[in-house]
């Protein structure tokens, strides 16, 4: 049975967290730093996996994809980390992290389905030799190489990758001014 499309309940549901998180948080100095650092290399994670993926054109396995077979996730889960660590208090990141494992577990199922119709031996070899989410510490190399060219900004650009940062800088704004309000 083929698993139904998760994303659009990933892109909605998280505003079931985002609402009470900026109304109920109490950011802290020191969490917010921390976060902050988090966050970012998250976002740098993200830009080189935008910058690389040439979605559903070719099977990606080169930058990022050569570690881990989901970046672009694994960047959303340490910006998540990062900006939810900010808010002051451990349950932020508890109640992210079972989010992300719920919403994300189903959408990497959907993902491997999908790219496997697509992309049949070559993803399964790649799903064989690249870890899901948890990076490989060598670079894979596949027999057949993607033609993906590396990381590009106008492929950044065409993803609108700048949305993630932009919403990442937003909520450390918020939590600033909100930690200022209540410091």
């Amino acid at each position: 049975m083929a698993i139904k499309d998760p994303r659009r309940v990933r892109t909605r549901a998280v505003w079931l967290l985002v609402l009470p998180f900026l109304w109920f948080s109490t950011p802290i100095t020191a969490w917010m730093l921390a976060g902050a650092v988090l966050a970012a290399i998250g976002l740098v994670i993200r830009a080189w996996a935008a910058g690389t993926i040439h979605k559903d054109a070719d099977l990606t396995t080169s930058g990022p994809y050569a570690y881990t077979r989901n970046p672009l996730y694994v960047g959303s889960f340490l910006v998540g980390l990062g900006v939810t660590g900010a808010g002051g208090h451990w349950v932020w990141p508890l109640v992210f992290l079972i989010f992300y494992l719920v919403v994300y577990g189903r959408t990497l199922a959907f993902e491997d389905e999908v790219l496997t119709e697509l992309f049949g031996a070559r993803f399964v070899d790649y799903k064989a030799n690249v870890p899901s989410v948890v990076p490989r510490l060598t670079a894979y190399r596949p027999e057949q190489a993607d033609v993906s060219g590396g990381f590009s900004v106008s492929q950044y650009l065409r993803h609108n990758e700048w949305e993630a940062l932009l919403g990442a800088a937003a909520a450390f704004a918020f939590l600033a001014t909100k930690g200022m309000w209540l410091g």
